[in-house]
């Protein structure tokens, strides 16, 4: 495959990527508690300040509970997602498809994050 057509390819898939995390930033537009920020140097998503989602290389990536990033790993739909450091994070997972649906793993990541926000320390 060419370089141009490589590119081509890339940029096509970088704008639904882009396109698919903008939809998901939408359905959050209304809640007061949520808001857009960056993490890791990119577009993220925040519940009270802590990030739950963010758009990283075109995948999405999302906080969850180990034992759903777990299972999201095994089942080969997501991978785990590492820093640069060499380690897995437990609670982040990489998506690496379009199932689940992103939108429904935003809202999952959404009310833990926020479920771990509001509960008292």
């Amino acid at each position: 495959m060419s370089e141009t057509i490589r590119t081509a390819k890339s940029e096509k898939a970088s704008a639904a990527a882009d396109a698919s995390f903008s939809r998901i930033a939408n359905t959050f537009a209304k809640d007061p508690r949520v808001t857009a920020g960056t993490a890791f140097a990119s577009p993220g998503l925040k519940v009270d300040g802590k990030i739950f989602a963010m758009l990283v290389k075109g995948r999405l990536v999302v906080k969850l509970p180990r034992e759903r990033v777990d299972e999201l790993v095994r089942s080969g739909r997501g991978r785990n997602f590492e820093t640069g450091r060499g380690s897995p994070m437990k609670e982040w997972v990489v998506l690496t498809g379009r199932t689940p649906s992103w939108l429904a793993c935003a809202r999952e990541a959404h009310a833990f994050v926020a479920a771990d926000t509001s509960s008292p320390t």
